[in-house]
C-alpha cells in the first residue's frame, strides 16, 4: 500500500482551535448527513455549529441568525424545522442546541410552512407565544 505524506500547502496558516470551540464530525459527510440537507438547512446548521458553545447551545435569536444568513424568516423557520425533524438540532423557542449526530440519516419529506395553521402547529416559538398569551389572558381575567 502506498503511503501518502500530507504536508500543509501554507504551513504558517494551519488551523488551530483557539478561544471558542466548534467542530463538525467527519461522519457528517461520510454518513450522508451533508447531502441529506437542502441549501437553507445546511446554512442554518453550519452557522449554529459555529456559534454554539461546547454543549452545542446557542442563544442567538432567530432574527439575528436570519440577518447573518441573509435569509427570510419563513425560509429560516422551514430550515430550522427540517433540522429538528432530522434530529440534528433542538429548539425550545429561545435556545438552540446542535445535537450529536443520530445513528443514521433521518429522512423526512420537507413541508414548507405555508398557512397560519402550519405556523401555529409546527413552530415552537409560535406555540410558546400562544401559551404565554393564553396564560396572560387568564391572569387578566382573574385580576378583574
Amino acid at each position: 500500500m502506498l503511503k501518502v505524506t500530507k504536508t500543509p500547502i501554507v504551513p504558517d496558516r494551519v488551523r488551530r482551535i483557539e478561544g471558542s470551540f466548534s467542530f463538525i464530525p467527519h461522519q457528517f459527510v461520510t454518513a450522508g448527513f451533508f447531502t441529506s440537507l437542502n441549501q437553507h438547512e445546511l446554512l442554518v446548521y453550519l452557522l449554529l455549529v459555529m456559534v454554539a458553545d461546547r454543549q452545542g447551545l446557542s442563544y442567538y435569536s432567530q432574527d439575528k441568525l436570519c440577518i447573518m444568513l441573509r435569509m427570510s424568516l419563513d425560509d429560516f423557520i422551514a430550515a430550522r424545522n427540517g433540522l429538528i425533524e432530522k434530529s440534528l438540532i433542538a429548539f425550545d423557542g429561545f435556545l438552540f442546541q446542535v445535537l450529536s449526530l443520530p445513528d443514521k440519516v433521518v429522512t423526512v419529506a420537507s413541508k414548507p410552512l405555508t398557512t397560519q395553521h402550519d405556523f401555529d402547529s409546527r413552530d415552537p416559538l409560535t406555540i410558546r407565544q400562544l401559551i404565554q398569551q393564553s396564560l396572560q389572558q387568564a391572569n387578566d381575567k382573574k385580576a378583574i
